[in-house]
């Protein structure tokens, strides 16, 4: 199927008068003719979206679980219309389609054999228990969830006694007093756009000057954000119940945002990095994925090297600095060198049998920057990165928090997931970062 950007002309009059301001109109072309004509799929998907992207969620989600249940290609549409929002920096429309997925999956009516697919681990259950201990304390959640919480405590006891290591599936009987509420978005907080996200205390002319005359293009940049949108971040990522990734090790969490690190503040500074870095960002690199962290109290150096699948990453900290036990660590540690053209996703973003080994021979040198909440590290993406080794004070809310966003691609390909191989000549390059060849030219 084509892009929706090259739909009929119903679905085109309908995006005209969206972007003329009139949203509602929009929805009233789109809905009469679904109503004219019911097979008329592609008005139906755009109707979903834009209501579902205006938080119109009783009326668009219903269309959209139509839309699974009697659609041949199920939710195969739903990833061309958020990558053409990536695409076209449709921010909206982005969040829109991501919140969508996230309530699809994660929602109340999601499916449990979807959740399943997430094992139990111990750090998962022991933050879910945290999370809804601090969500009562907020009165976010009432007191029913205190027998929630008990059921949680013996599951990851019983688990516990398997090993601090141990997983297992989310199987509906044996777990059954939690089956309802593990993996689901119990609430997701409310966090708006706020008057500017950026704060007005750093430079974005010279922060561009930096990165492109200096190979290999790194960044500090301090005060990143307006104190306004870091508390308000920082409260998003303590309230909403988003963290489902468990696959990492040493108990680290990560939340995407097609699973829920979606939010308007999100979308704004990410709209914000682009208008300010016109020439490192601008429109030259569309937002391609964005996620977030959670990790601590304590993870060693030197587990997580590898790079990115985009050009430009902004990388940044959100958890307060008393949080963080050794003021000199528990940031970011950035290799002088790039991955080889002929490494595939697999190799480059985690394979650290081929990683280590490869930076010893090229006798990288690093960069680290030590964590500072607010400050975000903006870098070439080909580069060879990792956390630091992490000493974080106990308790939920110390949790170390990053945010990354990334930008760009490396090559033509949305996604790069063929089996590792290693460097071998005349393998396609791999997401190789225009970015960093503008800066190697300039030296």
């Amino acid at each position: 199927m084509g892009t929706p950007w090259d739909a009929g002309s119903v679905v085109a009059r309908a995006r005209a008068t969206v972007s003329a301001g009139r949203t509602e109109e929009a929805a009233r072309v789109l809905s009469n003719a679904v109503q004219a004509d019911p097979q008329d799929r592609a008005a139906r998907r755009e109707l979903a979206v834009l209501l579902v992207a205006s938080e119109r969620w009783a009326e668009g989600l219903p269309l959209l679980r139509d839309e699974v249940r009697t659609g041949a290609d199920d939710l195969a549409w739903a990833p061309d219309v958020f990558n053409a929002a990536l695409e076209h920096s449709d921010f909206p429309l982005v969040e829109g389609c991501a919140s969508l997925f996230a309530q699809l999956r994660w929602g109340a009516s999601s499916d449990l054999a979807e959740r399943a697919a997430i094992p139990l681990s111990v750090p998962k259950l022991q933050h879910d228990i945290d999370q809804m201990h601090y969500l009562q304390r907020m009165g976010v959640l009432g007191t029913e969830y205190s027998r929630v919480i008990d059921a949680y405590q013996a599951v990851r006891d019983r688990l516990v006694a398997k090993g601090p290591d141990a997983r297992e599936p989310l199987d509906a009987d044996a777990n059954r007093s939690i089956a309802d509420t593990y993996n689901r978005l119990l609430h997701v907080r409310n966090t708006p756009r706020v008057a500017r996200a950026l704060s007005r205390r750093w430079d974005p002319v010279a922060v561009e000057e930096q990165y492109l005359a200096n190979a290999p293009g790194v960044v500090c940049v301090d005060d990143f954000l307006t104190e306004e949108a870091l508390g308000e971040l920082y409260r998003f990522c303590l309230e909403s119940t988003v963290w489902f990734g468990n696959r990492y090790a040493h108990g680290r969490l990560g939340a995407l945002m097609q699973n829920g690190f979606i939010c308007p503040l999100l979308m704004q500074i990410a709209e914000e990095l682009r208008d300010a870095l016109p020439r490192l960002i601008g429109n030259r690199y569309p937002l391609r994925q964005m996620w977030g962290f959670k990790c601590g109290p304590e993870v060693p150096a030197d587990v997580t090297t590898h790079a990115d699948f985009a050009a430009v990453n902004v990388n940044f900290w959100v958890t307060p600095d008393g949080a963080n036990a050794d003021e000199h660590s528990g940031g970011l540690v950035v290799h002088d060198v790039d991955a080889p053209l002929s490494w595939d996703f697999d190799a480059y973003n985690g394979r650290q049998d081929l990683i280590r080994p490869f930076l010893q021979r090229r006798r990288a040198r690093s960069m680290t920057i030590p964590y500072r909440q607010n400050r975000a590290v903006i870098f070439n993406s080909d580069l060879f990165h990792a956390s630091d080794a992490v000493s974080f004070l106990p308790g939920y809310e110390n949790l170390r928090i990053n945010v990354t966003m990334l930008y760009g691609d490396r090559e033509e390909e949305a996604h790069h997931l063929q089996p590792s191989g290693r460097e071998t000549a005349g393998v396609r390059p791999a997401w190789r970062s225009a970015a960093f060849a503008r800066t190697r030219t300039r030296r």
